[in-house]
This record gives structure tokens, sequence and C-alpha cells, in this order.
């Protein structure tokens, strides 16, 4: 395959311009990966030069990081400094002047991040114990073209190269056929043809959809009441101030024991001796419900005994996170006021968090109440009565996961997101909203769902089915779909990889944007 893409690379007036373009847009690891030997060797010893930046000088160690204890440095000529090149030029000439630093950064960071990928992919190759004949490597060179004299290998032109060159362009077609050879098992999966078959099923069977939201937010101010009326204790109001101290539990009493004595106030302790973000409030803490005072203190009879304070009063000193703390109650503790709209929201926001299932569960209720009505009536009649929004989406295939796959035809197998409709969006994963989606009857409304902030019903409208030849493409872009993949993955496991040792931005901002 590499052999067949390089000698149609040489007949061509232009080996590299469109088709280096035509792969970098589509993606930088397959452009890097798959390039052919011609191209990557001319441009490394004949047309790119070496680009160092003079805040630099020529004696900086442009040292970015280390993958694997292998460095990762900008050297003249080396393949970081041919990527950065390459790079540069191409995007001199397809983006503005006036974008020159931002433009700097993203040429240097992907250069950067093509450096990893090759030292890791040449890693990979040794650590399996493959390297490349050197009969292999031979034949590749002596067929470049720089060596041709009348169709056949010029000795003459291959020792007008001097013996460092030579031997520096010896290593990188053998470090390329070792890539090339990486990359062809990795990225050249097959899909079998059943795959590919169900895949193409599964964009030729589309439905649209009616959709009723009922969200968390729609929970009503008295349902709220009613919680907090049965919970009165997690809502109670309480106006404390606080010292903290981080050192130990002895230094801790030692400053309460001044307070209480005399020796010092508790507003001069909080402001020298407290070690918290109240110090500079004196330790006021402010008003605050029973149930927020959980993270600051943990233990469940310690926070009660900070509870029972009376006003002006000190607590014992408690275990907090951070060390050891007292509080003094500046009012006495009463009950929220759940008519106050802040109160409301503050229950509301730990409903949310921890009483979530009361309130889906009215959610639900709501919801089978329409089912109900759609079942007397119709979809739309029931949304109308209730004066909920309508919302309509698709038609869309059983696309799980969200897979795009686009080809000639257009985007034949469209996703759940590009439907427009945000509370739907979590649900491309979920795999119980598939399931009701296209097993729900036609015309019936679907069981109740949830999708994180949402409760949903779903009413299937349409169904149709493509014609084969609609679907024909599929098959053969769902296998690029898999490469890419495969790619995307791969060059995300080397970025994130532990093994790397990223210093990318402290040596840029060193020799480009801070420049001694």
């Amino acid at each position: 395959m590499a052999s067949k893409q390089k000698k149609q690379l040489v007949h061509e007036d232009n080996p590299a311009k469109g088709e280096w373009i035509r792969r970098f847009k589509a993606n930088p690891f397959v452009f890097i990966g798959t390039i052919v030997i011609l191209i990557i060797v001319i441009v490394a010893f004949v047309v790119v030069p070496a680009m160092v930046p003079e805040a630099a000088g020529p004696g900086a160690d442009l040292n970015f990081g280390s993958y694997n204890k292998v460095p990762i440095t900008f050297v003249p000529g080396n393949f970081f400094a041919n990527r950065q090149g390459i790079l540069a030029r191409w995007y001199q000439n397809y983006l503005n002047e006036s974008d020159a630093q931002t433009i700097s950064q993203i040429v240097w960071r992907q250069a950067f991040e093509e450096t990893v990928i090759h030292i890791a992919m040449l890693q990979e190759m040794k650590q399996a114990g493959y390297v490349a004949p050197e009969a292999v490597v031979d034949r590749e060179v002596a067929a470049l073209p720089q060596f041709q004299e009348n169709g056949r290998f010029s000795v003459t032109q291959w020792e007008r190269m001097d013996k460092i060159s030579r031997l520096a362009l010896w290593r990188e077609v053998q470090e390329s056929i070792a890539k090339n050879h990486y990359l062809e098992d990795m990225m050249g999966l097959r899909v079998p043809s059943a795959e590919g078959d169900f895949i193409r099923n599964m964009a030729a069977l589309e439905r649209s959809f009616g959709l009723a939201v009922f969200p968390l937010s729609s929970y009503p101010n008295e349902e709220i009441q009613s919680y907090a009326a049965s919970e009165p204790d997690l809502f109670r109001i309480t106006h404390l101030s606080r010292i903290t101290i981080n050192s130990s539990e002895r230094e801790a009493q030692q400053v309460l024991d001044s307070i209480k004595d005399g020796t010092k106030t508790f507003e001069e302790a909080a402001q020298t001796q407290s070690q918290d973000t109240y110090a500079d409030r004196s330790g006021e803490m402010g008003i605050r419900m029973a149930h927020e005072l959980a993270n600051d203190i943990p233990d469940s009879q310690e926070r009660e005994s900070v509870i029972a304070t009376l006003p002006g009063e000190y607590s014992p000193v408690v275990k907090v996170p951070t060390g050891w703390a007292f509080f003094r109650a500046e009012e006495a503790v009463y009950p929220a006021d759940t008519t106050d709209t802040a109160n409301l929201d503050k229950i509301r926001n730990y409903m949310t968090r921890f009483a979530r299932g009361r309130i889906e569960d009215w959610l639900f209720e709501q919801a089978r109440l329409f089912i109900s009505d759609v079942e007397d009536r119709d979809f739309d009649t029931a949304l109308e009565e209730r004066e909920m929004q309508k919302r309509d989406f698709g038609p869309l295939p059983l696309n799980y996961g969200g897979v795009t796959i686009e080809y000639q035809r257009a985007n034949q197998f469209p996703t759940l997101s590009a439907q427009s409709i945000s509370e739907l969006i979590p649900a491309e994963t979920n795999e119980n909203f598939w399931r009701t989606a296209f097993f729900t009857p036609l015309g019936s409304p679907s069981e109740p769902l949830v999708i994180e902030d949402n409760v949903v019903v779903l009413y299937p409208r349409e169904e149709t089915t493509k014609d084969t030849a609609d679907t024909e493409g599929i098959a053969e872009f769902y296998s690029t779909w898999i490469s890419n993949n495969a790619e995307t993955s791969l060059r995300s496991h080397f970025i994130s990889n532990e093994k790397l040792e990223d210093r990318f931005f402290q040596t840029y901002l060193q020799y480009f944007v801070l420049p001694n």
C-alpha cells in the first residue's frame, strides 16, 4: 500500500502540496503516520530549513519534555524541527499574518505532539522487537529520486551527500518504515461485512418523534414547602462566627480559653490567629441553614452541639476538615421561612442533590397523567391543554453514541445532538432511551424516562425505511470511521500517557513569549 502511494506521488507534478493539505485537514495524525517516505526525506533534507527562534540563540537547548525518558528536543534537522518547518510553511499559506502569535503557538504545539507520537510509535515497535531490515531500508533509499540518473540509482549522486547526512537520511527512512508498519497494524482494521450491513440497516430505519419534557425546575414551591415541613431540622437558620486553628486541638482550646477569660476579644483572635477565609471578617460566617454546616463540621453530634449554642456563647472545640474550630452563636436558631424565595431556592437545591427521588416521583406522576390524557385525546392536544411547548425531532436512526458518518450522499446517519434539543443530548449513550424510542409502538406515548434533569415522554409519529441505494455507501464509510476512531484513541493514549513529561508551555513561554 505504501509503495503504491509512493509511485503515485513520484509521478505527479507537485507530489506534496495537495496531498499534504488534504490529509492535514482531514486528520493530522494520519498525515504524520502515513506520509510516504519520499516526502519525509525530501522535506527533511532539501526543502525545510531549521527554524530556531532568535531569542533562543544558536546554543539554546529547546527541550520541551520527554516521553518514556526520551527527550523531546528541537534540534535543527531532527524530526521535531522538520515537522515544525512543514507546519509553519502550511500555516503561512492558509492563515492571516495578523494571527502570527496564535499561529506560532499552534505550529509549535502541533509539532510537539507529532514528535511525542513519533517517539512513542518507534518505542512500541522497538519493544515488539521490530527493526526494519537493512536490505529493505537500502532498497527504499536507493529508490529516492535525488539518487536517480537515467532511471537508475547513481553512485555519483549518492556520494555527493556527506556521510553524516547519508546516515541521517538512512535512519530517517528506517524509522519511517517502522512507523508505517505500526500504523498499518493499528489502523488497518477490517470491518466484517455483516457488521457493515448491520450499521447500514441501522441507518435505513428512521423515526420521527414528538416530545414532552417535565423538568426538575417545574417542581412546585408547594411541594418544596411540604418537604421542608417534614424535615424542619435540616433547614433551621443559624448565625455563627468561627475561629479555626490548623496546628492542634490544644492550641485551639488555648485560644478559646483566652477569649473566655477576657485576655482577647473574639474579633481580635479571629483576625490574628484564625486560619480560614472568615478571619478577615472577624470570624463572621453569615446566615447558614443547618444542613449547610455538614461540610464544616462532619461529625453530626459535634454539629448539633454547635447549632445548640446559645446566643453570645461559645461552642466546644470541634474537629473540622482543616484542623479544629470553635464557634460563637450570634443569634438563636430559628425555623426557615419557606415563603422567602431565597430560602425556597436553598431548599430546592438541597432536594435536587439529596432528595432527587422525591422530585422525580412527582414528575413521573405528572408524566403518567399526561400519558393518560394522550390516550384519551391525542399528543398535541394534551400538550396544548397543559400549555407545554410542542417539540418534534427526527427523522433519526438508532444512532447510539452519536456516531457521525458522512459521505457523498450527505449525512445518512444523523445524531441525536444534531436535533437541537438540549434536554436530549445526554441520552445519546442511554440504552433505555434508544430502546424506548424504537420499540414504543407508533402513535403511542412512551413510558416516562429520566434524562438527567428532566423526565421525558416520547411519541413516535412516523417510521420510514430508506432504499438500499440510499445507504449503500455507509458500510464503506463506517470502516473509515472505525479507522479514524482508532487513530483518535491512539493519539489520545500517547498524549495523555503518564510516560509523557509535558514541559511544552514552559519552554514556549521562555523562548517565544517572555524572551530573556
